[in-house]
């Protein structure tokens, strides 16, 4: 077992077991294969983070061949490096020469393919103008679940993540609120963060009084007043895995309304903890938190799905939201957040990130949820 400091380390069978995974599964779902562009999938699936350029390249996937990343020459060496190297080949091509003519002879000529979906439009055109019979689908359409059932290694850095950012509410609790800005605020969550090992912050939301009733309020030149409710949703990316905690919290003491606000939306959140476990569609996450604030008379007020995925990036499927029968899988890893917005006055929110286990769910966030009181 390792320290949060030190997760143990993913290996080269870790990402060749992956890129069979994605290959198999692509067959099952009637494609020719996967084709995947530098971003989280590609991190995922090899180690291999290479800035997003004009330059093509491009892991191809297909069940029952060797996996081939396509990579300008240039940046070979540094595909090289990747801990996943070992478990594919690489096709390398120089400038001037057609990156499409390397790429093409890879695939089907009449084959269906999924691609990342933040594969640039150049790269797709260019595959579809040398190859006009192929189509393509978007990986988080054809294949939703590819980096969504965790293994031990990547649940270990998604529980160290969750205890930094746990650890960063706790030391929020104890800095001035009232009289100072809300981007000061924010700041002192991102330094927060980094200081217990996060490498990237992704968001600080600080909504303070009326901006809290904004999901996705950016922190601004807001000063918080006393009397103020505060809703803080913050997160990044620690050992290359995401965090993703909310918690609200009052500036002096909160009247009834709001302390019942907040009474409802932590029913609501435990609600849809509850209802974790193995064999249920998403869509019950959401129903048992949203049930409750329906209950209390908020329904209107709760608008936006109770969860996102959650891994290489903070957002990724499985969503929990109406609709979406996925059905939950041991290592599946998702935010439960519900939440009520009250325009023009305050909102309040409550996040756990929460993985399904053999029999029920687990938290990865452990800080106390009820509404606490700062200065």
């Amino acid at each position: 077992m390792s320290s949060p400091n030190q997760p143990v380390p993913f290996t080269a069978d870790d990402y060749r077991a992956r890129m069979a995974r994605a290959a198999e599964s692509a067959a099952e779902a009637g494609l020719a294969g996967v084709l995947v562009a530098p971003g989280p999938d590609l991190v995922h699936l090899t180690g291999y983070r290479p800035v997003n350029t004009e330059r093509l390249t491009l892991l191809v996937l297909r069940a029952g061949e060797d996996p081939v990343l396509v990579v300008p020459t240039l940046e070979a060496p540094d595909a090289e490096q990747a801990v996943g190297s070992p478990a594919l080949t690489l096709r390398d091509w120089t400038d001037g020469k057609d990156p499409y003519a390397v790429a093409a002879p890879l695939l089907d000529a009449d084959g269906r393919f999924g691609i990342s979906d933040n594969a640039w439009a150049m790269h797709l055109l260019g595959l579809q103008q040398f190859l006009p019979g192929t189509s393509y689908v978007s990986l988080t359409e054809a294949l939703p679940m590819l980096r969504a059932v965790k293994d031990a290694a990547e649940l270990e850095r998604l529980a160290a993540a969750g205890a930094a950012a746990d650890a960063t509410y706790e030391e929020i609790l104890k800095v001035r609120f009232s009289g100072r800005k809300e981007t000061d605020v924010a700041a002192d969550l991102a330094a927060l963060l980094k200081q217990f090992g996060h490498s990237q912050v992704d968001f600080t939301v600080v909504g303070s009084g009326p901006n809290g009733a904004n999901p996705h309020h950016e922190a601004g030149d807001r000063t918080i007043e006393r009397g103020d409710m505060v809703v803080l949703d913050f997160g990044g990316l620690k050992h290359g895995y995401g965090s993703d905690t909310s918690r609200t919290v009052h500036v002096g003491e909160p009247t009834a309304e709001e302390q019942r606000v907040h009474d409802i939306v932590r029913e609501a959140q435990e609600a849809g903890c509850r209802a974790v476990r193995p064999g249920i569609a998403c869509q019950e996450i959401d129903r048992a938190a949203r049930a409750v604030i329906t209950e209390f008379g908020y329904g209107e007020r709760f608008i936006h799905r109770t969860g996102h995925g959650i891994g290489v990036t903070t957002h990724e499927p499985p969503y929990m939201i109406e609709g979406e029968e996925q059905l939950l899988v041991p290592g599946m890893c998702f935010s439960v957040e519900p939440g009520i917005y009250l325009p023009g006055r305050f909102g309040v929110r409550i996040e756990d990130i929460v993985t399904v286990t053999g029999d029920g769910g687990r938290r990865l966030n452990t800080t106390a949820r009820e509404l606490a009181v700062v200065e």
